[in-house]
């Protein structure tokens, strides 16, 4: 027997002609969230964060002069050779010393709680897609992971090396240069992390790209544009002005938007033929 709608409420939609033309595993598992359900998701991810940043924070630590020494390296071997502080960083202030172990600490907390957080931030994005994308949770967080690490070690052995030595070169016989710890470690640690999260690209891309928001087409009909979007980012992220400096901030994000772009047409090619069915 057919079932009347109430007075006051609409009837049922009526089902779509794409409804049928959907993939199997397109369905969103988890009903819909009210406002104050993300708000309590949201809340217990960050706390899973911070819970794992404490954890990796606690392991940096019990290794802090090992960090300290694999920080150091690079700077310490430009440091100047003559003079009466030859070969040394300084510190003016009682605690700055003390405080410089708890930031490295800190930074190597993050990089090993990496994966950890990723996964949270993929599950708090997870109720809203769709349960064939939920399968993408293992590839987001090794990808991403290994991408932040990328950025990182560009950072120390390439990027930070060569802004360090330019700054370092106008040494002269009015100027000496003696570096204070705490600035040179924040440049270090911004440096670091933006690499790290400007690495994110190729990862960004290939969600997208999986999600049909982006396509290869896309990306290179509008590469001259994101070319100069790249170089207006590394004038504005770049500690010096001098124009090789700028040019060795975007010279990797403009490779990595070129393996976004072989990226997507990869998973563009993927995607077609179930998209023909």
């Amino acid at each position: 027997m057919a079932l009347l709608p109430f007075p006051g409420r609409d009837p049922a939609p009526a089902p779509s002609p794409d409804d049928d033309q959907n993939e199997p595993g397109d369905e969103i598992a988890e009903g819909r969230m009210s406002f104050l359900e993300h708000l309590e998701e949201l809340r217990r991810r960050i706390l899973y964060s911070l819970v794992a940043l404490l954890g990796g924070f606690l392991i940096a630590f019990a290794f802090i002069r090992h960090i300290f020494d694999f920080i150091m390296r690079p700077l310490y071997a430009l440091l100047p050779r003559d003079g009466p502080l030859a070969n040394t960083l300084v510190y003016s202030e009682p605690t700055e010393a003390f405080i410089l172990y708890l930031k490295m600490a800190l930074l190597a907390g993050i990089m090993i709680a990496a994966p950890v957080i990723l996964y949270q931030v993929w599950a708090f994005v997870a109720p809203g897609l769709y349960a064939r994308e939920k399968k993408f949770a293992i590839p987001f967080i090794g990808l991403g992971t290994v991408c932040f690490l990328l950025g990182a070690v560009f950072s120390h052995y390439v990027l930070f090396p060569w802004t360090w030595r330019f700054l370092a070169s106008f040494s002269t016989d009015y100027l000496a240069f003696l570096p204070r710890i705490e600035p040179v470690f924040s440049l270090y640690t911004k440096m670091l992390l933006g690499m790290g999260l400007v690495f994110q690209m190729p990862t960004l891309v290939f969600f997208l790209a999986r999600m049909g928001v982006v396509s290869a087409r896309f990306l290179v009909r509008n590469f001259k544009y994101a070319v100069l979007l790249i170089f207006v980012v590394a004038a504005l992220i770049t500690p010096t002005g001098d124009p090789l400096t700028q040019s060795l901030f975007a010279a990797p994000m403009i490779a990595l938007y070129g393996i976004s772009i072989l990226i997507a047409w990869g998973v563009g090619r993927k995607r077609r033929p179930a998209d023909a069915l």
